[in-house]
């Protein structure tokens, strides 16, 4: 018998149908994977199955009972548990605290909440994912985004023993290093063995084929196909996602790189980086490697003109480098940031208004009259060269997919074509169909003449896109390596040998 089974699910933001008439099947003790691409209704369905969205047609029985859905505490009753790609986090507070949220806490006398046991609580569950390094008294705000996202795993895991029968996880390894996706993937064994299901939420094609038992393919709102993993292959799953076949490689250099150098770094230390020496010559895509918080973050930035550089210089286009945030638009550097949603976007304001945000000054009468002809334009243009799929400008960005919301920043970052693209994570989140057409829209920068810097936690990304890869090793540069003929076991080799060290090349 299926644990969950729900049909007919629809529901319809406006003129947007998110879902039409969708379908899903769990079984018990299975590790069931939802895919497609951004847009095709994931996520409406897992707030459905949260309680916090109603839809607007659903048949659904739990164990083969029929229940309703009435707000997020049927879910939790039900036995629900969420791990959410985006995290929600309150960063002031311990590791124990937000673990604790929602949840009752430990009390003295009923009344006094008992902190040793509160963080034992924590602990405990922390150690089960195999993450007992992270303090639970510690503010989750000073960790980073892969602790968060370990954390926010280990909460919903301590559930386990509060009738929890189905995990729904949520991209929950876009934060995480390889070991640490390891851990999480022993937990979810562990859970199935102890009669629990996951429904897995993943663009990660790898982990799909190597953890799921099933597959459910959604495209445009619809069921389209379920399938054993055993009896099916990524080519056939991607035709379902995409009802086309999209190529498994990254866009070829077509264009040479060029001989003028866009940008010049000498031997720069911050306080997170030692020793950055690299050109980036006009149309070259530089990778950042390293394991995880090695310092590729703080690079861009470093670029960027944020925090405090104690020695070494940085010229664009040979002119000194950037002092001050508000510098970069001007200077004709453009910045995809790592969290789209907390730091790259106005989720509440329309389409328009986040793509001209920093061009405003440009597309205005006389520097200070705003010309919403001008701004309206400029943004259809760059919709159309990053391929956004929308219902129209004034579309509210939080209504548009996870791949689509990066579109929005791409189109922000290209609308004046800058000389400089500086790229964290750039297709983070995002599925097969979407980050194609990102693959394909910095090439094609590259061949215009703009210079990529790029961070990427998936090596074959780096070695497909990038000329180069300059590798960190807890913020030292360790050297810079091309990307003919390497392959992903010598460039992770890399990330641990400092024997390769002293070889960069600039």
């Amino acid at each position: 018998m299926s644990l969950l089974a729900i049909d007919n699910v629809s529901k319809t933001y406006g003129r947007t149908r998110a879902l039409k008439g969708a379908s899903l099947t769990v079984a018990r003790g299975e590790v069931h994977a939802l895919m497609g691409e951004n847009g095709a209704g994931k996520s409406t369905l897992i707030k459905i199955l949260a309680g916090v969205v109603a839809p607007d047609t659903m048949e659904m029985t739990v164990d083969g009972r029929p229940v309703a859905l009435r707000g997020a505490q049927d879910a939790f009753d039900l036995g629900f548990r969420f791990i959410h790609q985006e995290l929600n986090v309150v960063a002031h507070l311990s590791v124990a605290e937000n673990m604790a949220m929602g949840k009752p806490c430990p009390r003295r006398f009923g009344v006094a909440v008992d902190w040793p046991a509160l963080n034992a609580q924590a602990h405990a569950a922390l150690d089960r994912l195999g993450v007992g390094h992270i303090d639970p008294r510690t503010k989750i705000g000073r960790l980073s985004a892969g602790d968060q996202m370990l954390v926010s795993i280990a909460g919903a895991l301590s559930a386990t023993g509060e009738g929890a029968r189905l995990f729904v996880m949520d991209e929950p390894t876009a934060s995480l290093t390889g070991d640490e996706c390891d851990k999480l993937f022993a937990v979810i064994e562990t859970l199935k063995s102890e009669g629990a299901s996951v429904l897995y939420v993943s663009h990660r094609m790898n982990e799909v084929m190597a953890i799921c038992d099933t597959v459910t393919v959604y495209r445009d709102g619809r069921h389209v196909a379920t399938k054993p993993v055993s009896e099916t292959g990524k080519d056939q799953i991607i035709r379902f996602m995409t009802g086309r076949d999209v190529a498994d490689a990254f866009p070829p250099r077509t264009t040479p790189v060029g001989e003028r150098v866009v940008c010049r770094v000498d031997d720069v230390s911050t306080e997170v980086l030692c020793g950055i020496d690299f050109a980036l010559r006009e149309g070259e895509i530089l990778g950042i490697g390293g394991l995880a918080n090695a310092g590729q973050s703080e690079l861009l930035q470093m670029l960027l003109g944020l925090g405090t550089r104690r020695s070494g210089r940085v010229e664009i286009a040979s002119a000194p480098g950037l002092a001050d945030p508000s510098d970069p638009w001007t200077h004709g550097v453009a910045y995809v940031p790592r969290e789209r949603r907390r730091e790259g976007l106005m989720l509440a304001r329309p389409i328009t208004d986040n793509v001209v945000l920093p061009h405003l000054t440009a597309l205005s009468r006389a520097g200070t009259i705003a010309h919403r002809r001008r701004e309206r334009a400029l943004t259809a243009e760059m919709g159309g060269v990053v391929r956004l799929k929308s219902d129209g400008l004034a579309q509210p960005v939080y209504q548009l997919s996870g791949g689509n919301q990066q579109k929005v920043v791409f189109a922000r970052a290209v609308g004046a074509a800058p000389r400089l693209l500086l790229l964290d994570e750039p297709t983070r989140g995002v599925d097969v169909g979407a980050k194609f057409d990102i693959y394909t829209l910095i090439r094609e920068l590259s061949g215009q003449g703009c210079s990529v810097v790029l961070t990427s936690s998936e090596l074959t990304e780096l070695i497909g896109l990038c000329d180069r890869i300059l590798i960190l090793l807890d913020g030292r540069q360790s050297e810079i390596v091309a990307t003919d003929g390497l392959t992903s076991a010598d460039l992770l080799g890399r990330f641990y040998d400092e024997a390769h060290g002293g070889h960069a090349a600039a």
